[in-house]
């Protein structure tokens, strides 16, 4: 057969499975359920003056109820004007997201689970006291911490930091041959590869050998990475294998607030958290945008407690059995290691109507003294961030933003570039990394305190999904997060107002209509 003809044959392969896929399938069925809603509304336009009153009174009463929403101002004009073109739909369809039983069960499960590990979070005074006294702030952030989400502070806690995924996987190589007990892993990509088949080898010869293995991955790896029947493949080696949220022909909110999380926790002693996946574009050893940036850290001592209950909670959401939380605690330190600075793992929730990381990031903002350093996928930012970054960077303070140069979503990134001007002008310095594809999800400040996590400076991080992140004042570690932010910036070339009006005019554009719908991207 020529390669003419092979090329043929796998083009014309690679169609049908698009055809045919289960994502096609999902995707018709979605717009069968909206054109039903469309259908109805022809069907019934004799009666359209009466139609017409009632849909000017719904739309006001529905704008009436968005505008006194406890909600961002981008998310109620996103809403109201959806509900302004679309009068019949968007209204229907607002009432339905805030109607869903399913959205509303979960919440409510969630909520009683995390209620039952609190427990388990509690806070020392003594930690609180004197993190007070070295930084007044930050003792205000803890409290907030623990008082709203029961995210305690934590001392005892050494920290290694990864500046990318092929510095990581060695050491989670390691410390995964090391399970004695458990192995608890929740990751938003899985991908069958170098990568995860290394990982998936010493999963199967710890459950073998006694180990207790969980293992949940978000559903949208049912797409295009994983069989959707995976996590029964995976049972049969002793494992415990979920999918969180899978991906069902349904229109359903939950389906929007997907598991963006990165945590493996090994016998309640070590934890990671980080942006890196568990797919071999993390490790580049596979190749999709140029060289991929990322960043992790590893803990180890009191605050993996934390890392344990943050995962338990999202696992026995959708597990009706009692859960014996003792058997996964770890023994506390005694006396505190002042040199090891304080650390608050912390998570955020679509549920827990708290914008902890949002919060987070903007307390290293507004309470920085020398510079904050940013690197981020994505900046699709609301007015709060926005103002955030401006205004720091207004009050003299080095405000720094490593974007992507090489972008994996090109109409995230048109949207990002909409905001270069007003940033840079208010004295951001943005950079693009030359190399390729920067995932990291950092903040360092000041040589003190740095957060490094899975939130990224868009709306469905800080809004929609569910994150994690590890807040750390005082530890070694954050000045690795500096040295490889300083390593970082060589690889970089600083954006101009000059470059910002090169940028293709159309693209421009593009970011500034989709900015309309920017909340719900």
């Amino acid at each position: 057969m020529s390669i003419q003809n092979k090329a043929a044959k796998k083009a014309k392969k690679g169609i049908l499975s698009v055809v045919f896929s289960r994502t096609a399938l999902i995707a018709l069925l979605i717009l069968l359920q909206v054109g039903v809603i469309f259908g109805l509304s022809t069907i019934l336009s004799e009666y359209a003056v009466y139609i017409y009153v009632i849909e000017m009174l719904a739309q006001a009463i529905v704008i009436i109820y968005i505008i006194n929403e406890k909600t961002s101002p981008e998310f109620m004009c996103t809403w109201m004007l959806l509900i302004l073109i679309f009068p019949v739909f968007g209204c229907l369809f607002y009432i339905y997201v805030k109607l869903e039983l399913g959205t509303r069960m979960f919440g409510k499960r969630l909520a009683d689970v995390q209620i039952e590990t609190w427990p388990y979070m509690k806070q020392r005074k003594q930690v609180i006291e004197e993190l007070r006294v070295s930084k007044a702030a930050n003792a205000n952030l803890a409290q907030y911490m623990v008082r709203q989400l029961h995210y305690p502070t934590y001392r005892n806690t050494k920290a290694m930091y990864f500046s990318c995924g092929e510095e990581k996987f060695p050491e989670l190589i390691a410390q995964l041959k090391k399970a004695e007990k458990f192995i608890f892993l929740e990751y938003f990509i899985v991908a069958e590869g170098y990568m995860w088949d290394t990982i998936l080898e010493i999963l199967k010869q710890k459950a073998a050998d006694g180990v207790e293995v969980r293992f949940m991955y978000d559903g949208m790896c049912s797409i295009s990475r994983l069989p959707y029947n995976y996590p029964r493949e995976i049972q049969k080696y002793g494992i415990q294998c979920k999918m969180f949220s899978p991906i069902r022909p349904v229109l359903s909110t939950t389906q929007n607030n997907r598991d963006h999380r990165k945590i493996c926790v090994i016998d309640g002693k070590v934890g990671f958290t980080g942006g890196i996946n568990l797919a071999d574009e993390y490790i580049n050893q596979k190749e999709r945008f140029g060289y991929w940036k990322d960043t992790a850290v590893m803990l180890e001592g009191d605050a993996v407690q934390s890392l344990t209950m943050i995962f338990l909670q999202t696992w026995n959401a959708t597990e009706l059995r009692p859960e014996s939380y003792e058997n996964y605690l770890t023994e506390m330190s005694g006396s505190l290691r002042r040199e090891l600075g304080y650390m608050i793992p912390y998570a955020d929730s679509p549920y827990d109507h708290e914008n902890v990381g949002e919060e987070v990031y903007c307390h290293i903002l507004n309470h920085a003294k020398k510079y904050v350093h940013i690197m981020t996928p994505y900046l699709i930012l609301d007015r709060e961030m926005l103002d955030a970054l401006c205004r720091a960077a207004k009050s003299g303070i080095d405000v720094k933003i490593i974007m992507p140069h090489i972008p994996d979503k090109w109409y995230a990134f048109a949207v990002a570039k909409t905001y270069y001007k007003e940033l840079i002008e208010a004295g951001v310095k943005i950079y693009e990394f030359l190399p390729g594809f920067v995932h990291a999800k950092i903040f360092v400040s000041d040589d003190d305190t740095a957060t490094v996590g899975t939130i990224n400076l868009d709306y469905r991080s800080l809004y929609l999904h569910f994150e994690c992140g590890v807040f750390i004042y005082n530890n070694p570690a954050v000045r690795d997060v500096e040295q490889d932010y300083q390593n970082t910036l060589k690889k970089c070339h600083r954006i101009s107002i000059a470059d910002v009006k090169k940028i293709n005019p159309f693209m421009m554009l593009c970011g500034r209509v989709l900015r309309l719908i920017a909340p719900l991207m």
